[in-house]
C-alpha cells in the first residue's frame, strides 16, 4: 500500500473542509480545525512516523549537519572584511541613514568604532576573505557558500536563538530538524532520525526548546546524546537478560500501550513513547558501535583535533556527526557554546581574546569534518550549515577601553553552507561598509530556512502541518529560496 504524501493528505483535508463549509453555510467549519487535526493524527498513528518519505524535488543532500554557535558570532572578526573600521578605530561612526531599532538608539549615544584586531587574507579560487582565526576553514572556502546581512526579528538571545533554530522567536514551534525529519523520515530505523550533541560544558539558551518538536508529533523531536561519557544512558540491557526474553517483554508492553492508545487518537506523546521503546530495543545493536570512536585511526583523531584538549570537545561532536551521517541519521544538530557567559560567543567585552578562544575550539574540528566528509564521498549528500543567532555591532557605546567588545546586532547575521547542491564559492546578500546592516534588501531568516528545505529536496509550500485549524510551516508566511547559492 502506498503512503500518501504530506501534500496529498492536506489536499484531501482541504477538499473535505470546503465541502462541509458549503454544505452547512459555514457553521460546520467552526469546529473543523480540531476535528481535522484529530483525523490527521488518526490517519498517521498506525504508520511508523519515521518511515522514509519521497522528497518533493531532486536534491543531492540526504542528511544535514547543523552547526550552531551559541551567543552571536562576530561577523566582523570572522568572515566579513571591513578595513574602514580599522581606519575609524576609536572614532564615532559616520551617520548611517535609514537605520532603525535598537542599533539606531545606540548610535545616538556616544560611541566609538571598533576595528577588527585580526588580519584577513583571501583564500581559494573564489578569493574569499577569511579571518586569520580560521586557518583550517579557510582551506574549504571553495566548497562553501556565504550568506550575509541576515535579519532576525529580535536581538535578545532567547528569542533570536529560537528564531534561527525553529523559525519563530516564540516558544512552541518545531525546530528545523523536526521539520526535516517530518518531511523525509529516516533511512535507518535502528537510530533516531534527529540527533543532538550539545557542548560538553552545558546547554544552550532555551535548552531542549532549540531541538523540540513543537506542535509536530513528539516522534520528530531531537534525541540528545551526551557529549561525554556514555552518550545514551540505560541503553544496555540488564546482565543476564537474553535478547529473546527482552523481545517478549517489549511485545507485551507494546500490546498494552497500543490497547491504551486505541481510543485516544492524537495522543502523540504516547505514540512517540511507544515508538521510543521499539527504537531503544533496536538501538541496542547499532548505537553502541556508532558512538564508540575507539576504532578511529590516529590520523582521523588528529584531523578532528582529538589530540588537543582545546579542540577535543567539539572535535568529538564533529566526529560523531560524521558517523551519524554514515549510519543514515537524517539531521544532526551540534551546539557549541553554553548559555551566556565565557563559554558562549556573546563577546560584549574582550572580543580579541574571547574570539581567539572560541575559534580555536571549533576551527580544527569543523575543518576536519568538511575534509573527512569530502574524502569519504559523503559531502555530496550531506548539507552542512553554520549558524549563530545574531551578528555583532562594529561599535561600542562609551569611550575606547583597553579590551573592547561588541554588542548585539539583529541586522547582520552571517551564515555559510557547504555540501549537497550548494554552489561552492557563491555569496548571497551583503552588508554595508560598516557591517551594521544589509547593503540593499536584507535576507530574512525565513529565506535561509526556505533554502535549507530546498537543498534537502523539500518544498516550503508543500511541507505543512495542520495545527489549531491552520496549515503551519517552518517559514510561516513563506521563505524566498536563495538560488544564488544553489548549483
Amino acid at each position: 500500500m502506498s503512503i500518501p504524501s504530506h501534500a496529498e493528505t492536506h489536499r484531501s483535508l482541504a477538499a473535505r473542509r470546503d465541502f462541509l463549509t458549503r454544505s452547512f453555510n459555514g457553521i460546520g467549519a467552526l469546529a473543523l480545525g480540531g476535528l481535522l487535526a484529530d483525523e490527521l493524527a488518526a490517519s498517521t498513528s498506525l504508520l511508523n512516523p519515521l518511515t522514509p518519505q519521497q522528497p518533493h524535488g531532486r536534491r543531492k543532500a540526504k542528511h544535514c549537519i547543523f552547526l550552531f554557535m551559541q551567543g552571536g558570532v562576530s561577523q566582523i572578526d570572522s568572515f566579513e572584511y571591513k578595513p574602514i573600521l580599522n581606519q575609524l578605530h576609536g572614532q564615532p561612526l559616520p551617520r548611517v541613514p535609514d537605520i532603525s531599532g535598537e542599533v539606531k538608539g545606540r548610535l545616538r549615544f556616544p560611541h566609538v568604532c571598533i576595528g577588527s584586531p585580526f588580519k584577513f587574507r583571501q583564500h581559494g579560487e573564489s578569493g574569499r576573505y577569511v579571518s586569520e582565526l580560521f586557518p583550517n576553514l579557510a582551506k574549504h572556502v571553495d566548497d562553501m557558500a556565504f550568506i550575509h546581512g541576515i535579519k532576525t526579528d529580535n536581538q535578545n538571545h532567547g528569542p533570536s536563538t529560537l528564531h534561527v533554530t525553529t523559525g519563530s522567536q516564540f516558544p512552541g514551534s518545531p525546530s528545523v530538524g523536526s521539520w526535516i525529519n517530518y518531511g523525509l523520515g529516516s533511512s535507518n530505523q535502528n537510530m533516531p532520525g534527529y540527533v543532538v550533541i550539545q557542548d560538553q560544558r552545558g546547554a544552550p539558551v532555551n535548552g531542549a526548546a532549540v531541538w523540540g518538536n513543537g506542535y509536530l508529533p513528539a516522534a520528530y523531536q531531537g534525541t540528545l546524546l551526551r557529549a561525554q561519557g556514555t552518550p545514551i544512558l540505560n541503553l544496555d540491557p540488564p546482565d543476564g537478560l537474553l535478547h529473546s526474553q527482552q523481545r517478549r517483554e517489549f511485545d507485551a508492553l507494546k500490546w498494552l500501550n497500543e490497547t491504551h492508545l486505541a481510543p485516544r487518537s492524537g495522543a502523540t506523546e504516547l505514540e512517540a513513547r511507544i515508538s521510543a521503546y521499539e527504537l531503544a530495543f533496536r538501538m541496542q545493536t547499532e548505537a553502541p558501535q556508532l558512538v564508540n570512536i575507539d576504532d578511529e585511526s590516529d590520523h582521523t583523531r588528529q584531523l578532528y583535533g582529538l589530540d588537543n584538549p582545546m579542540t577535543a570537545g567539539f572535535g568529538r561532536q564533529c566526529l560523531l556527526a560524521r558517523r551519524m551521517v554514515e549510519h543514515g541519521v537524517r539531521y544532526t544538530l551540534l551546539v557549541h557554546g553554553v548559555q551566556i557567559g565565557s563559554n558562549s560567543w556573546d563577546d560584549h567585552g574582550a572580543v580579541e581574546s574571547r574570539m581567539i578562544k572560541h575559534c580555536g575550539e571549533v576551527d580544527t574540528p569543523i575543518g576536519g569534518l568538511l575534509a573527512d566528509l569530502k574524502q569519504r564521498g559523503l559531502l555530496d549528500d550531506t548539507l552542512v550549515v553554520w549558524a549563530s543567532e545574531m551578528g555583532r555591532t562594529p561599535f561600542k557605546n562609551g569611550g575606547l577601553v583597553k579590551k573592547p567588545g561588541r554588542d548585539h546586532n539583529a541586522w547582520a547575521l552571517c551564515m555559510w553552507m557547504a555540501g549537497g547542491d550548494v554552489k561552492g564559492g557563491a555569496t548571497a546578500g551583503a552588508t554595508d561598509e560598516f557591517s551594521i546592516r544589509a547593503a540593499g534588501e536584507p535576507i530574512h531568516v525565513r529565506d535561509v530556512h526556505g533554502t535549507i528545505l530546498d537543498l534537502m529536496g523539500l518544498d516550503d509550500n508543500q511541507l505543512r502541518y495542520l495545527h489549531a485549524g491552520r496549515l503551519r510551516r517552518l517559514t510561516d508566511i513563506g521563505g524566498k529560496v536563495l538560488h544564488e547559492i544553489i548549483a
